[in-house]
């Protein structure tokens, strides 16, 4: 059972959702939301693994907001291979390597794809933690997500904000 509220189809691993209802850019085979209202962000890799974990918290409600038009989320070739080797490492037994490749393909889906032509590294002390502020910097965002905001020291000389997923979500009102 996928660890999100929808179920991956069976027939392939690519994930067919119905059409949004915004358009859609394809590159490179897969689909671009072009149109989202709302902050641009970059979710940290410890969002998706929480999310992974429990359906329960605040990390899976953020990714349970993605796709529903209330923020843009940005991420990069390098930050999605990141993504994968995490949940891949950290996914529980009911949780098949299968599923985590359907839940990246609609996460991508729903992405904005940035290319990233300048690297900002080293900036911070973690090289995982750049691959994120670069994904940011390159995207023009207003927020990072993630559970580690110490981590992101160096994110304000760019004016990115640094934002747990609970200030997330009141920024998006969707908890109080």
């Amino acid at each position: 059972m996928l660890f999100l509220s929808w179920k991956a189809p069976s027939s392939s691993t690519a994930c067919r959702l119905s059409p949004p209802p915004h358009p859609v850019v394809q590159e490179g085979g897969i689909g671009y939301n072009t149109i989202v209202e709302g902050p641009r962000v970059v979710l940290d890799t410890n969002i998706l693994v929480a999310a992974l974990r429990s359906r329960r918290g605040a990390s899976f409600q953020v990714v349970s907001e993605v796709g529903r038009d209330r923020f843009e989320l940005v991420v990069s070739v390098p930050l999605v291979v990141e993504y994968e080797e995490a949940l891949t490492k950290t996914r529980p037994p009911e949780v098949t390597e299968a599923d985590i490749a359907v839940f990246l393909d609609y996460l991508c889906s729903q992405a904005r794809l940035q290319e990233i032509f300048y690297l900002w590294r080293p900036h911070l002390r973690d090289p995982k933690d750049d691959l994120i502020l670069e994904a940011a910097v390159a995207g023009n965002c207003q927020a990072i997500v993630t559970h580690n905001q110490r981590h992101f020291g160096g994110a304000a000389a760019f004016g990115i904000q640094v934002l747990s997923p609970v200030e997330f979500l009141r920024l998006l009102g969707v908890v109080k």
